[in-house]
C-alpha cells in the first residue's frame, strides 16, 4: 500500500491506495490505482502519452487470463439482457442499485489530488485509454454515484486513485 499523499512510483511492484490509507478498505472496496500503474506501465506514463504501448485486450495489473475493462464492455453489461434498469441495474444493491447484471458496481470512492472522497457514495475508473486532448496528464474514465447516474465518459488526470474493474478474455 502507498500512502495516498505520495505517487505510485515503484516501478518494480504494483503498488494500490486504500481508501483513507486503512488496509481493511482494500478488503472492502478493492485498491484505487493511477492511471500508469493500472495499466502496468512506468509511472512516467502519468506525466507523457504512452498511447503507443497500449495493446488491444490489454492485461496491465489483471491477473492472467483477464484484462482491462473497456468502454465497450462497460456499455455490454449495462444493455445485458435482462436488465431494463440501465446503469442502476449493475450497480450493487448497498450502492442504490438492482444488480440484475451481477456485475455488483460498489461505491469504492476514490482519491482525487491526493485526498480521499465518497466511500459508499460514488466510485470512478479508468479505460485503457487516453485522453484525446490532453494525452500527457489524461485518461478516459467513468463514473457512478448512490443517487444517480454519471456521465458514462470523461476525460481525468493520471494521478488520480481510481478502481480497477477486470474481464475475462475471450
Amino acid at each position: 500500500m502507498v500512502d495516498g499523499s505520495e505517487n505510485q512510483s515503484d516501478n518494480s511492484k504494483v503498488e494500490r491506495y486504500c481508501y483513507n490509507n486503512d488496509t481493511t478498505k482494500c478488503l472492502n472496496y478493492g485498491g484505487l490505482y493511477q492511471w500508469a500503474e493500472m495499466m502496468g506501465f512506468n509511472d512516467s506514463c502519468n506525466t507523457k502519452s504512452c498511447a503507443h504501448l497500449i495493446q488491444e485486450n490489454h492485461q496491465g495489473i489483471c491477473p492472467d487470463g483477464w484484462r482491462l475493462l473497456t468502454y465497450n464492455d462497460f456499455y455490454i453489461v449495462v444493455h445485458a439482457d435482462g436488465n431494463d434498469a440501465g446503469v442502476k441495474g449493475v450497480r450493487s444493491t448497498p450502492f442504490g442499485g438492482l444488480n440484475y447484471t451481477g456485475y455488483s458496481l460498489i461505491g469504492a470512492g476514490y482519491l482525487w489530488a491526493y485526498e480521499f472522497t465518497d466511500v459508499g457514495n460514488g466510485t470512478y475508473w479508468f479505460y485503457p485509454q487516453e485522453s484525446k486532448d490532453y494525452a500527457n496528464v489524461g485518461a478516459v474514465s467513468s463514473y457512478q454515484w448512490k443517487a444517480e447516474t454519471g456521465n458514462p465518459k470523461e476525460d481525468k488526470r493520471k494521478t488520480n486513485g481510481f478502481s480497477v474493474r477486470c474481464v475475462k478474455v475471450d
